[in-house]
C-alpha cells in the first residue's frame, strides 16, 4: 500500500514517507539554502554574539539593572584611575549665557520688540533677554569661583576639590571653564535628553561622562563632593538643590557647605522664612545653606566651614564625621 511499512515488529506505519518529508522541510524552512549560507547566517546571528558584545540584548528592559550597575561603575572606576579624590560641585542655569553672547542676545531682541511694539511675545521675549543679560554676570562668577578653587587645590599632583559640573552650556560651562583657564582638571557629567546636548569645549576628556540615567548621574555628582555650589537655574538646578538639603536633612549623607550664589535671585525664588515659620522645615534647617552674592565669598564660607568643622545637623552622630577635618588642602 503506497505511503505505508511495516515495522520491524510487524507494526504498520502509515504515511513514513510524508512525515519524514515534512519534518526536513520544518528543520530547513530554505531546502535551497546551502549548509555554507547557512553557516554564514549563524555567523551573523545576534545569538552567536558574547553577551557583552550584544548592543540589542544590553538594551532590553530585562537588562535595566545591568546598566544601571555599570553606569554607575564606569564612571567610579576611571574617576579612580584618574586619582580624583574629592571635588566641588557647581550647578546653575543652562540657559545663562556668558557676556558676550548676552549683549548678542539683548540687542536682537531689542530690534525685534522695536519693530512688534504691540506683539506680546516679542515683549515678552524683551524682558527675558533683559533679565538673562542682568543674570550674565553670574557667569563671570562661577568662572573665577572655579578658577580660584583649582589653582588653590589642585597641587603636588594631587587632584582635591575638582570642579564637577553637568557638563552643560551656562553656568555648567563656566565652572569648566574656569577650572581650564587655571590648567586643571574638570570634571563634567552629561546626560542623554531628547534634545542632542553636546558638552562644552572646556572639560577634561578623560573625565566627560554621558549617563542615560539621571538617578545614577545624581549619585556620581555627590559621591566624591565636599561642597557644592548653585547659581541661579531652572527645575534641574532646583531639583539637584532639594535633593542635596533632603540628603542632608535626613542624615543621608555627611554635611558638606552648601552655597547659594545670587542674593537677589534666591531670596525671591523662595521665601525660606516662610517654610520655617509654617512648620514644614525647622529653623535648625535654614543653616544647611549659606547665601552669598560673589565668588569669594562662597570660597571663603567654603574653607572656613571645614576648617572649624562647622557641620550642620547630623554631625554630632559619630559615623557622620568625616574623619580628619581639616580645610581644602588638609591631608587625608
Amino acid at each position: 500500500m503506497p505511503g505505508t511499512g511495516e515495522g520491524a515488529h510487524g507494526f504498520v506505519l502509515r504515511g513514513v514517507t510524508g512525515c519524514y518529508d515534512l519534518a526536513v522541510q520544518s528543520m530547513n524552512p530554505d531546502p535551497s539554502r546551502s549548509p555554507e549560507e547557512n553557516l554564514r547566517r549563524i555567523l551573523d546571528s545576534p545569538s552567536y554574539l558574547r553577551a557583552y558584545e550584544d548592543i540589542g540584548l544590553m538594551h532590553r528592559d530585562d537588562l535595566r539593572p545591568v546598566r544601571l550597575q555599570l553606569e554607575l561603575l564606569k564612571a567610579e572606576l576611571l574617576q579612580e584611575e584618574e586619582g580624583i579624590e574629592s571635588t566641588v560641585v557647581l550647578f546653575g542655569g543652562s540657559r545663562i549665557p556668558d557676556p558676550e553672547e548676552a549683549d548678542e542676545r539683548l540687542a536682537t531682541a531689542r530690534r525685534r520688540a522695536a519693530r512688534r511694539p504691540h506683539d506680546e511675545r516679542a515683549q515678552f521675549d524683551l524682558r527675558v533677554a533683559e533679565n538673562l543679560h542682568r543674570k550674565a554676570r553670574y557667569y563671570d562668577e562661577a568662572r573665577r569661583f572655579a578658577h580660584t578653587v583649582s589653582t588653590q587645590c589642585q597641587n603636588g599632583g594631587r587632584l582635591h576639590y575638582v570642579v564637577v559640573t553637568g557638563g552643560g552650556p551656562g553656568i555648567m560651562e563656566a565652572g569648566n571653564r574656569g577650572a581650564w583657564d587655571a590648567g586643571a582638571k574638570t570634571m563634567g557629567m552629561n546626560v542623554t535628553l531628547p534634545h542632542e546636548q553636546a558638552p562644552n569645549p572646556y572639560i577634561t576628556p578623560e573625565l566627560c561622562f554621558l549617563f542615560h540615567y539621571f538617578a545614577v548621574r545624581k549619585m556620581h555628582l555627590l559621591l566624591r563632593a565636599k561642597a557644592a555650589v548653585f547659581f541661579p537655574g531652572g527645575f534641574g538646578t532646583l531639583d539637584e538643590l532639594f535633593e542635596t538639603l533632603t540628603l542632608i536633612q535626613t542624615m543621608k549623607m555627611a554635611p558638606i557647605p552648601i552655597v547659594l550664589v545670587g542674593e537677589d535671585f534666591w531670596s525671591r525664588l523662595i521665601d525660606w522664612d516662610y517654610l520655617a515659620l509654617q512648620g514644614t522645615i525647622s529653623a535648625q534647617d535654614l543653616e544647611l545653606f549659606h547665601i552669598c552674592d560673589t565668588a569669594e565669598d562662597a570660597w571663603v564660607h567654603i574653607c572656613r566651614f571645614h576648617e572649624e568643622l562647622h557641620l550642620l545637623p547630623g554631625a554630632d552622630i559619630e559615623e557622620m564625621i568625616v574623619p580628619g577635618g581639616g580645610g581644602p588642602n588638609a591631608e587625608e
